[in-house]
């Protein structure tokens, strides 16, 4: 009875492994984004030159990048003065005690390479007003961090905000993400996690910055 038990769990677990990586796994990864976009290379692939994983999303939106740029510019972890990630303000915003604002914070605007962002290291690597932002981290050697819970800094990441004028008078808003996993260790049991967790995370974010400059423009 136990080895049908353990069968059962096996075919499932195996079975589940196989739809996310064959079918849900390579459609989230490009969620939004063209051909075009997803193969040719854009600022900030050099901070993560061979990635382990690599995603490239997009938005269209109906504002100018002018009208766009200011809420890319201002983002970034509430505890460190930034606007938010414009997501989910439960796991990303000061652990809840934050909201993602909806509105332009003139202190928030001012950007300088170096600048740290992200609770994870994120920092400002490279930027150009109405155009991109890119954000890095580099984390060689795996650091434990108790703040919330129990979780780990680990690997490189580059994370680049990219803003094109659409014919239309828009903005085509793509994002990208390049990882490597940091060596072997006890934390790639985080990796699962973390991999759909960005996800869900950029399938909220896209919108979310797509309504907020969508209603600027509009204001203004």
């Amino acid at each position: 009875m136990k080895r049908e038990a353990v069968r059962r769990v096996t075919f499932v677990g195996a079975l589940t492994t196989c739809t996310y990586l064959w079918l849900l796994r390579p459609w989230h990864q490009r969620w939004g984004a063209t051909d075009d976009e997803v193969r040719r290379p854009l600022p900030g692939d050099e901070e993560v030159p061979t990635p382990t994983v690599r995603s490239t999303r997009a938005i269209t939106i109906d504002a100018p990048p002018q009208d766009v740029w200011p809420w890319i510019a201002q983002i970034g972890y509430v505890g460190y003065g930034r606007a938010g990630w414009y997501a989910f303000d439960f796991w990303d915003a000061d652990a809840g005690r934050g909201r993602s604002s909806w509105r332009l914070h003139p202190e928030a605007q001012r950007l300088e390479v170096g600048l740290l962002i992200g609770e994870e290291g994120f920092r400002v690597r490279s930027f150009e007003a109405k155009q991109h932002l890119v954000l890095a981290y580099h984390n060689p050697h795996v650091e434990w961090v108790l703040k919330e819970g129990l979780w780990p800094k680990f690997g490189d990441c580059a994370f680049s905000f990219i803003l094109e004028p659409t014919n239309e008078g828009g903005t085509r808003l793509i994002i990208r993400t390049r990882f490597t996993l940091g060596g072997l260790g006890p934390h790639l049991l985080w990796w699962p996690f973390f991999e759909v967790g960005d996800f869900l995370q950029q399938r909220r974010m896209l919108p979310g910055i797509k309504g907020r400059a969508e209603q600027f423009a509009l204001s203004g």
